[in-house]
């Protein structure tokens, strides 16, 4: 393809290219920032695959205390301070995300080698963990979205539920990991 026509958005990776949307090289290279190989090629010289597990669990704790301490902060009336963690315990979760979702892309889903009583008592966590964390996307994204449109009112009624489900989500995703890799 030459330089400066018309093609397709994917291959248009020459300097000085538009893609088939009248895009340049901004635009193909924003769009590098989602490919899952991408990321992990920016990674890899800080962290190998095998070691995303261990820094999952530690963003999920890291969450999950900041999630606690912001809601001390705010019972306690320090609202500076509760706007730090919750966006801290935010950040966390994204920069979560973004290694769960290169991990898995990498290397797939990962058997749970437990046997006896342990078994299903994994599962029950897995399974409400996982739905729960679904859910808590848009419920982290609407409370955060209120608090920053300083609509206090709307967002403390739905924080009320945000909080306690967003805990439980940082909480069991730290259990599920020592349950996976016998920590």
């Amino acid at each position: 393809m030459e330089s400066g026509s018309r093609g397709d958005a994917f291959h248009a990776s020459q300097a000085g290219e538009i893609d088939a949307f009248g895009r340049g090289d901004r635009a193909v290279y924003s769009l590098r920032f989602f490919d899952p190989y991408v990321v992990a090629g920016y990674l890899s010289p800080l962290i190998s695959i095998a070691q995303l597990p261990t820094l999952n669990a530690a963003l999920n704790s890291l969450s999950a205390v900041l999630l606690f301490s912001g809601y001390l902060f705010i019972r306690a009336r320090n609202r500076a301070a509760h706007e730090r963690c919750m966006l801290g315990a935010f950040a966390c979760s994204i920069l979560f995300l973004a290694s769960y979702l290169v991990y898995h892309f990498e290397v797939g889903s990962v058997g749970f080698k437990g046997q006896g009583w342990i078994r299903p008592i994994y599962f029950t966590i897995l399974v409400s963990h996982t739905i729960l964390a679904a859910a808590v996307v848009p419920l982290a994204l609407i409370t955060l979205t209120r608090a920053l449109r300083e609509r206090f009112a709307a967002h403390r009624r739905i924080a009320r539920w945000t909080l306690p489900i967003w805990l439980y989500v940082s909480v069991s995703g730290v259990a599920i990991y020592l349950m996976l890799y016998g920590l």
